[in-house]
């Protein structure tokens, strides 16, 4: 369900995939080939909510914001179930693992792993290239090229399901 909030509409580009049962409302804007999974809620009615190309966020994730805190999700993120990010900024070709909180303030940088379950507290910033996991969310190593590889296996295949789903079912 896409919604207007006091006059202003989200904005999604045409090829993105929105889950019939997603919410979306208010001051949002989705790239190109962008997927919102099932059960998912993106609100922009506190401030302004931007998510980049190909960016997956995946089943029964929560967006949100604190006022005059947008949420930023760069270019070939992955987000995964459960997620919520509350007023932050997750940079290019970072994943998310599932049930990860990312409170106010908080930065995950370019490349970066945040492991399944972790909490970024507020204002914590996450360095590229690393995996960091826990509650609270600590490094613990740089990425090797087998992260990077499966990082982008997972980003292809949700833009693909993405673009399955937009051209080939009702849903």
């Amino acid at each position: 369900m896409i919604h207007h909030y006091k006059n202003i509409a989200p904005i999604i580009h045409d090829t993105a995939f929105i889950a019939k049962d997603a919410v979306i409302t208010g001051d949002v804007t989705i790239g190109e080939e962008s997927s919102i999974w099932f059960k998912t809620v993106i609100r922009g009615d506190v401030a302004p909510t931007k998510i980049g190309n190909r960016v997956s966020i995946q089943d029964l994730s929560m967006v949100h914001q604190s006022p005059n805190n947008p949420v930023i999700v760069e270019d070939d993120v992955t987000i995964g179930h459960q997620v919520t990010l509350h007023s932050g900024i997750i940079r290019n070709h970072a994943l998310i693992g599932m049930g990860s909180l990312i409170l106010d303030g908080a930065e995950i940088g370019e490349h970066a792993f945040l492991g399944a379950g972790s909490l970024v507290p507020p204002g914590k910033k996450i360095p590229p290239h690393t995996l960091a996991l826990g509650r609270p969310a600590k490094v613990v190593r740089e990425l090797t090229d087998e992260d990077y590889q499966e990082m982008e296996r997972v980003r292809k295949t949700y833009v693909e399901k993405g673009q399955y789903y937009k051209h080939n079912t009702s849903l």
